[in-house]
């Protein structure tokens, strides 16, 4: 599994900023109020945040050696599936709340704190889960062996012509 990259997290983060900037836009041209992320969202970000890197900790100490249980491959490959997966959603979210801060602000009428400031705590909440998603991949990741890099010779009979 290749680690997600830095341009990945920005197309999701650009996304989300025109969906979110959509979606205000959408609601006012029909006369309904601005969508306002619940106060609970970003706490459950930091939460799963939390959570995933705690699972991914386990893995590293056995690739690291500090444990003599051998590491379970398919729940490492679990665990970094969900940080990528996470690190994905984070964005995505950081970005849908990045987009409805800026329908915010552009109004002519300066926005509320009571509509700012779940918005600015949900940014920050997908941030959080972007870091945690980050750093729970690096945890899951296995150093290379050197026989990754050099595998050895050919078994008799295969990618070889008979002609040889």
């Amino acid at each position: 599994m290749k680690r997600t990259k830095a341009g990945t997290i920005v197309v999701a983060i650009a996304i989300g900023v025109f969906l979110g900037f959509a979606v205000d836009q959408v609601l006012t041209a029909t006369g309904r109020p601005t969508f306002t992320p619940s106060f609970l969202l970003p706490i459950l970000l930091v939460l799963l945040g939390i959570a995933l890197v705690l699972f991914a900790l386990p893995i590293r100490r056995a690739t690291a050696g500090a444990q003599t249980a051998p590491v379970d491959p398919f729940r490492a490959v679990r665990v970094a599936m969900l940080a990528k997966a996470s690190t994905l959603v984070g964005a995505g979210v950081a970005g849908v709340a990045a987009g409805l801060l800026a329908f915010l602000i552009t109004r002519p009428v300066a926005p509320s704190l009571g509509s700012t400031g779940p918005v600015i705590a949900a940014i920050v909440g997908g941030l959080v889960l972007v870091a945690a998603g980050l750093v729970a991949e690096h945890l899951c990741t296995i150093r290379k062996d050197d026989d990754d890099e050099h595998p050895g010779p050919p078994e008799p009979g295969f990618g070889l012509s008979h002609h040889d």
